[in-house]
């Protein structure tokens, strides 16, 4: 017998209908000489701090380095702390049972550093030597799995992608707990975390919105004159920004009713805008978030829906590009994609016979091909489905069309010895832009604003129709929106002072793909930072630990990008695992120093009239809100099931009897759900859901 070992149930299912094990057992399938079985994600991981002994949050026993690491079942929070997840324990004894029944095992856990992870941890955890090959596929129809069954490749050739990923969770272990619990320690609370990539990221928004917050608008003029031909106008304007008032007035003096003006360059081009290249996960989660609000946790979520139902490729992907091979079924997926409601307009002009080559390349793809559509017809989506499906199958028309092609015109005059410019363009042939034709593209790509649509000759003489002068102000950078932070994670590197360090990280960033959207999660679920419309900024909570380590090695961007390029290159054998580890080592004794001498000044307590008693202070402090009413009673604890209470859910539970409704409330069952904090009859603290919009009919 062999045994396979997929990533999830669904996927397992679907491997057993193609290989045909058609037995259903408790947690496997068998039939045809298979049985087949599947993990429910991470069903094992590092053990946490207690199992080595550490027990208590104290200087003395940091920095903690295990040696050597130990893996346990997958832990959950419960009220009795962390215990192991009892289906994790039960899957566990489940695949214990195949592996044991079969001579050989073959790896289908997802085609990706975390999937190789998955599997390796649970063979590693029970303790098996079998020999194992890996099913290496980026799609999950039916063909590409029959496919990949037929060339199954050795397990040992992924041993550097298992190295990286192992160090990687190694890494994060060290730092993450260690500055943690320094952090606890130094500042007298718990509730804070610090961690690799959160912390970096963190900074990025804080320093943003500080940059923000602090900009001193500095006012400027504009001068224009506006030009008329038979019934049309058209402005130029002049291309100095005044910054002085005096000099702007006296420039916009020297033009009269009278003034005429001599057109002395017209000139005209055809340029060109390329298509863009495919999605990789990120150019998805951007796209999702700009034109449909879409968070980046919510857009994988999808994306990884729309894979485990066979209609995308595997999305976890950090490539643009496909190979010449998968270039060859395009055009019959394009034929089906042309098909679609969404498409079919734009399908009726669209020639199959030219494609664009510009995204293949398969030099530049990494472990997974440019995520695309398999071509199996999507039925039952829903909306937020259709819409992540609708992008995906719309870029692969954009990235295979023609470029878009536009005529500039750029007019100059001259007008009371000043320069005047006018710059347009006009789209003549829309190519890929006429895929989804979207107005906020076009306006994003107009050149420099400019009203009218008049046509002048060089060498004209034009009497000046009108002119003004228009007082504008320097503007802030805009707060980061999920689009643009994402943007940033990636391209960080590029803000990095010490030219080799920018070189090692400018194609890397901080976090990878798949990883990216998980950290904007924790932090949204740490309170460091909130949601202001599309925009991102930090709490209360968020710029005070920013505060306190923004000069550290551990919110330093450059540092995370080289140990992402290290990551790489363990993977591409030509790191040693235990060289990175060795200076993770380093580094973390460094940073839990560096945290373990900070000073932090005593929270600032605040005082609210005590709801309860109505005569005493509520006092709040960095873990309790107490009544200082001798024989009150009040007290309210910042922690309430999984959430830590803000200043500001205090102040709203004191002055209205509840807070605001507050995201990502877990039970005690581990359900998520969103609900408001209030106070009972008895002033103890209770949940409070909203109402359900609307009513019955009678």
């Amino acid at each position: 017998m062999i045994a396979i070992i997929a990533e999830k149930p669904s996927v397992g299912q679907d491997i057993a209908r193609v290989v045909g094990a058609t037995e259903k057992m408790d947690g496997y399938i068998t039939g045809n000489g298979y049985m087949v079985t599947w993990a429910l994600g991470h069903l094992v991981s590092l053990a946490l701090p207690g199992t080595y002994g550490y027990t208590r949050t104290t200087a003395e026993d940091l920095p903690m380095i295990p040696e050597p690491f130990r893996l346990v079942p997958r832990q959950i929070r419960t009220d009795r702390g962390m215990v192991t997840d009892i289906a994790a324990g039960k899957q566990l004894k489940i695949i214990d049972e195949v592996f044991s029944k079969c001579d050989s095992i073959i790896v289908a856990t997802d085609a990706g550093r975390e999937g190789e992870l998955i599997f390796r941890w649970i063979y590693s955890y029970l303790g098996y030597t079998k020999p194992f090959r890996r099913l290496w596929i980026s799609s999950l129809t039916d063909e590409a799995i029959r496919e990949g069954m037929a060339n199954l490749r050795e397990g040992s050739g992924y041993d550097s992608l298992y190295a990286a990923a192992d160090s990687r969770a190694k890494a994060d272990w060290l730092v993450g707990m260690n500055a943690s619990r320094a952090l606890a320690t130094a500042s007298g609370s718990a509730n804070n975390s610090i961690g690799r990539v959160q912390t970096p990221t963190l900074a990025m928004i804080c320093a943003r919105f500080k940059e923000n917050r602090n900009f001193v608008s500095t006012p400027y003029w504009q001068l224009h004159i506006a030009l008329k031909k038979d019934d049309v106008h058209r402005q130029f304007f002049n291309p100095e920004d005044f910054r002085d008032k005096n000099g702007a007035e006296a420039a916009y003096r020297r033009i009269t009713s009278d003034s005429v003006v001599t057109i002395n360059k017209v000139e005209r081009k055809t340029v060109f805008q390329q298509a863009p290249l495919l999605y990789d996960l990120t150019a998805l989660q951007k796209d999702c978030n700009i034109h449909h609000d879409l968070s980046a946790d919510k857009t994988l979520s999808i994306a990884q829906s729309l894979y485990e139902k066979k209609l995308v490729s595997y999305p976890r992907t950090g490539s643009r590009y496909i190979p010449e091979d998968v270039m060859a079924h395009v055009p019959a997926l394009l034929e089906k994609v042309i098909t679609m409601p969404w498409f079919r307009e734009y399908g009726r002009t669209f020639d199959l016979s030219g494609l664009n080559t510009r995204s293949v390349d398969a030099t530049k793809v990494t472990d997974h091909h440019a995520l695309i559509v398999t071509g199996v017809v999507p039925e039952g989506l829903s909306e937020a489905e259709a819409v992540v499906y609708e992008m995906i199958a719309g870029r692969m028309l954009e990235a295979f069309s023609p470029r878009c092609e536009k005529e500039s015109l750029k007019m100059e005059c001259v007008c009371e010895g000043m320069d005047f410019r006018s710059q347009s363009a006009v789209i003549v042939n829309p190519g890929w832009r006429a895929v989804f034709s979207r107005k906020e593209d076009r306006e994003k790509d107009e050149p420099e604003g400019n009203g009218g649509t008049a046509v002048f000759a060089e060498g004209e003489e034009i009497p000046v129709m009108g002119y003004g002068l228009a007082q504008k102000k320097t503007l802030p950078r805009p707060l980061y929106t999920e689009a643009t932070l994402l943007t940033a994670m990636e391209n960080c590197g590029k803000e990095i002072a010490d030219g080799q360090a920018r070189e090692a990280v400018k194609e890397l960033g901080i976090g990878t793909p798949a990883t990216r959207a998980a950290i904007i999660t924790t932090l949204f679920k740490r309170d460091y930072i909130e949601r202001s419309g599309k925009s991102i900024r930090p709490t209360e909570k968020g710029l005070y630990l920013y505060e306190s380590v923004k000069g550290m090695m551990v919110a330093d961007a450059e540092l995370t990008g080289t140990w992402e390029k290290a990551l790489a290159q363990i993977e591409g054998h030509t790191l040693d695992p235990e060289s990175f580890m060795l200076s993770i080592r380093e580094y973390t004794g460094k940073v839990t120093g560096e945290i373990l001498r900070l000073k932090f000044p005593e929270p600032s307590s605040r005082a609210f009239t005590c709801p309860k008693c109505k005569t005493g202070n509520v006092i709040v402090k960095a873990k309790v809100a107490k009544c200082d009413h001798e024989g009150c009673g009040l007290l309210v604890f910042r922690r309430f099931l999984n959430k830590e209470l803000t200043d500001q859910h205090l102040e709203q539970l004191f002055s209205s009897g509840s807070t605001r409704l507050i995201k990502g409330v877990k039970g005690k069952k581990g359900a998520s759900f969103d609900a408001a904090v209030a106070f009972d009859a008895d002033f103890n603290l209770k949940l409070s859901f909203p109402k359900p919009k609307g009513g019955k009919g009678k």
